[in-house]
């Protein structure tokens, strides 16, 4: 079945209820007209009903019927459509009297009034070759005394009323018929008009692409049903346009990270083999180059470990940690880098979540040598551990130079460094804090970074353990979940 288009739709939908509603009106207006002429006509049949009940109690004797017959024919000069006849008897019975050129159905003169001689009967419609006449019939009494009561029937030719009517309805019609038409007309033309403001988004639409993402539609002129949908589809371009840019810049670095230890090697394997040399000269280059080859294996490994994060397959198992003891024991791994660079490390406070132990080992440890290896000669590198409500909080702080504020909105990117400057010095390859971020999301949580007054924090928000598991974590610890000293944990190194 081919699907029809938006603006033929609403044209049918608004066509099909126009149409409804102007035949609804077209039958009522109809109605209140035919309705209309029999009220008149009823009226008229009443009149001259009345007035041959009038004419009739004025008889006395029987020669006085002459004068009725007078009388009611001068009461109908003027009216050729009307006619009047007075009978005696019952069926056909006796014609006492009947206008000049009347032709009454016989139906008219069957009927029976009934003995009241005083009510006004409703209207009876016959048929008689090609004409159509409406009329009553009642009874009328007399003056001559004991005289049974007569049959008056006053009829009406309605023929010039159907006449009317048949050209009326035809026109009727014929103006519903045209009026539906046009408004189909104008219906589609309003439908189109209606609808320009998804046109114009569509084409905003086929205009973008990965070298056009800039594109955004204009919101000001939109109907209000169509802002939030213009809304939507403006944000989902800034993110394509913002994932796009990153995916540049995450290509590019991937690139210039590679083709760092590409060309080492590549320069190390032409300089051994420009001449021969001696197994230990053999040994020193294998050596240098097995550097470059662990560098790229992390580097791939890392980017691996991201692509998993980005599609969800980081595992999750439900394992009650102490964010104390992962510290604790990071910090004993990190001590003799600490005391070479002459920096103390401290861990306070404690608080139990649930998630996988390696990857949120390898989070902290991220922040913490990236802490160690930008903070000052001499000072505190500190990670700081304490239960909020549902969510536990590890900051890691180190003294030194401060991140700049442009630079704090990326620091999480891929292959982003605050000083470019020191890439080949040991920084690795800008992967650690994308890496720390996508294990914390992994677990449910976030992290921010604040840098100012010499202090830079590193702060990971995690949910924290049911009270259950944090007090079966306690157990397994020998330690009693109610003691002071089993939520505090505190150690220098």
């Amino acid at each position: 079945m081919p699907r029809l288009s938006l603006t033929l739709r609403l044209t049918l939908f608004f066509g099909g209820l126009f149409a409804a509603v102007l035949l609804g009106l077209g039958t009522y207006i109809s109605a209140t007209v035919e309705r209309h002429f029999e009220e008149g006509d009823l009226v008229e049949l009443h009149g001259k009903l009345e007035l041959a009940r009038s004419v009739l109690a004025q008889v006395r004797e029987e020669a006085d019927f002459a004068n009725v017959a007078q009388q009611l024919d001068a009461a109908l000069v003027g009216h050729h459509s009307l006619s009047i006849a007075v009978l005696r008897g019952s069926g056909r019975g006796e014609i006492l009297f009947a206008s000049s050129g009347a032709d009454f159905p016989e139906p008219a003169t069957r009927i029976d009034p009934g003995p009241d001689v005083a009510a006004f009967p409703p209207a009876h419609t016959w048929e008689q070759g090609d004409h159509v006449y409406r009329g009553v019939v009642a009874n009328a009494r007399t003056g001559i005394a004991g005289a049974p009561a007569a049959r008056v029937v006053v009829s009406m030719d309605i023929e010039h009323h159907r006449t009317f009517m048949r050209e009326f309805e035809r026109s009727l019609w014929f103006a519903v018929a045209l009026a539906i038409v046009a408004t189909g007309l104008l219906g589609a033309f309003a439908a189109r008009g209606g609808l320009a403001p998804l046109r114009k988004m569509a084409e905003v639409a086929r205009g973008v692409s990965a070298q056009h993402l800039t594109a955004r539609i204009d919101t000001r002129h939109l109907p209000v049903e169509l802002e939030a949908l213009a809304g939507e589809l403006n944000a989902m371009m800034a993110r394509l346009e913002d994932g796009f840019r990153r995916l540049s810049e995450f290509s590019s670095d991937i690139a210039h990270e590679l083709r760092a230890p590409v060309s080492n090697l590549m320069t190390q394997t032409e300089v051994a083999l420009g001449r021969a040399r001696d197994a230990d000269q053999y040994r020193e280059i294998l050596l240098s180059n097995l550097e470059e080859y662990e560098r790229l294996a992390r580097m791939i490994a890392d980017m691996l470990f991201l692509a998993q994060a980005d599609n969800g397959l980081l595992p999750r198992p439900a394992e009650t940690l102490s964010l104390a003891g992962e510290a604790g024991a990071l910090a004993e791994f990190y001590e003799a880098l600490a005391e070479e660079k002459g920096l103390r490390l401290e861990v306070g406070g404690d608080a139990c979540v649930q998630g996988d132990r390696l990857m949120l080992r390898r989070a902290v440890s991220n922040l913490l040598s990236n802490a160690l290896r930008h903070a000052a000669p001499g000072g505190v590198v500190s990670i700081a551990i304490e239960a909020a409500g549902g969510e536990a909080r590890l900051a890691v702080s180190n003294p030194g130079e401060t991140i700049p504020p442009e630079h704090l909105a990326r620091v999480f990117d891929r292959f982003h460094r605050v000083d470019p400057a020191r890439t080949r010095q040991g920084d690795g390859a800008g992967l650690g804090l994308a890496i720390t971020r996508s294990i914390v999301e992994a677990h449910g949580g976030r992290i921010g970074v604040e840098s100012a007054g010499g202090l830079t924090t590193f702060t990971l928000y995690l949910p924290r353990a049911s009270a259950d598991a944090r007090i079966a974590a306690a157990g397994t610890r020998g330690a009693d979940p109610s003691s002071p000293a089993s939520g505090q944990t505190s150690a220098i190194v």
